[in-house]
């Protein structure tokens, strides 16, 4: 550790936050009017002036636009929103039009209904009380990076921290990126597709869900498949249930109810309450993480899921579930084609 410590000295350490919107050296707190000028009247420059951004309603706004080479180590988010899929996050690398992180905000950090808080502790993402959303993927960039946020529904506040690193990157080093999608209700008899259309060298590195199950029974006997540098209509990795894939086993099933859980590299963090009136339908939050085992491709990869319940005759009964995910990877390629986004109608969960 030490070693690591003492041999890398051309890494500078800077932070882009509401207090320093550029992350210039010497450039934080030294805002004279902001967010909180009315709390801060009688202190003066200094002391938490503009802590948070204001963001008006169905606009957006630029949280980050930094020129230089060099990586995202850390997020850190929290805002106001009333509703878990009002904001957006867009993430641009490199000068590129399209970005390479697009996902509802909430979805990114693993927390797609913010109605209900729980706890997640794993080493790419955490919710911390109260609303605490961090992530903590690497996302190199060799030009620029801007972060930005759209806000579909009424004027709410945000507050960040993203903290960086200036350095130099070696040539080969790959691109984060991060795409969300929404089927609402799975067509019957298909799969469905957390990612496809990816091209290039690199290695996926983590899926999130929130699978909604919209009938009786269990809804996880489904197999996730990995289609991998030129796979047809068979895959290289094939799973053997969703409970499996996010590494827990049986339904989920201790003494006849599911199980929350949360570890390092995976976990099933939330399931969402229900009652007898108004909130019917059951939301699943799910997180596998490939840190230690990332799927690795040379040219394309494309990503599937079966969603599978049963039926009378032990027969296996295809499921038209609410299915959204967010998948996570590294790549050389910054010019994938992707889905059209989700309006907000679509996005809405109910």
């Amino acid at each position: 550790m030490m070693n690591n410590l003492t041999t890398k000295k051309n890494i500078k350490s800077f932070a882009i936050t509401p207090e320093n919107l550029t992350g210039e050296k010497g450039g934080g707190g030294r805002a004279v009017v902001g967010s909180a000028s009315e709390a801060s009247r009688e202190l003066g420059v200094g002391w938490k002036v503009n802590p948070y951004l204001r963001i008006e309603a169905h606009s957006k706004i630029i949280l980050a636009d930094y020129k230089g080479q060099g990586a995202i180590k850390h997020i850190w988010m929290t805002d106001a929103a009333s509703a878990g899929r009002q904001l957006i996050l867009r993430i641009y690398f490199d000068g590129q039009e399209k970005p390479n992180i697009e996902c509802p905000l909430s979805d990114f950090f693993c927390n797609a209904d913010y109605k209900e808080f729980r706890q997640l502790s794993s080493l790419a993402m955490c919710v911390n009380p109260a609303k605490g959303l961090n992530c903590y993927f690497e996302m190199p960039f060799f030009k620029s990076f801007r972060v930005e946020v759209e806000n579909l529904g009424h004027e709410c506040n945000i507050y960040y921290q993203i903290d960086c690193e200036e350095k130099e990157l070696s040539p080969d080093t790959l691109y984060f990126h991060a795409q969300f999608r929404r089927v609402n209700p799975l067509p019957y008899m298909q799969p469905y597709v957390i990612l496809d259309n990816i091209k290039g060298k690199g290695h996926y590195v983590g899926t999130y869900m929130n699978w909604g199950v919209k009938s009786n029974g269990w809804w996880g006997e489904g197999e996730i498949k990995f289609y991998i540098d030129g796979d047809g209509e068979y895959p290289t990795i094939c799973g053997t249930g969703t409970e499996d894939y996010f590494c827990g086993a049986y339904n989920f099933d201790v003494n006849g109810k599911y199980q929350e859980f949360c570890t390092p590299y995976s976990g099933m963090h939330k399931i969402s309450t229900t009652d007898d009136l108004y909130r019917s339908q059951r939301y699943f939050n799910l997180y596998r993480w490939h840190i230690t085992d990332p799927i690795y491709f040379e040219n394309d990869l494309r990503v599937t899921i079966q969603a599978l319940g049963w039926r009378s005759g032990n027969r296996y009964l295809p499921l038209q579930d609410d299915i959204s995910s967010v998948a996570y990877w590294y790549s050389d390629n910054l010019n994938d084609v992707y889905p059209e986004f989700p309006s907000m109608n679509e996005l809405e969960i109910i």
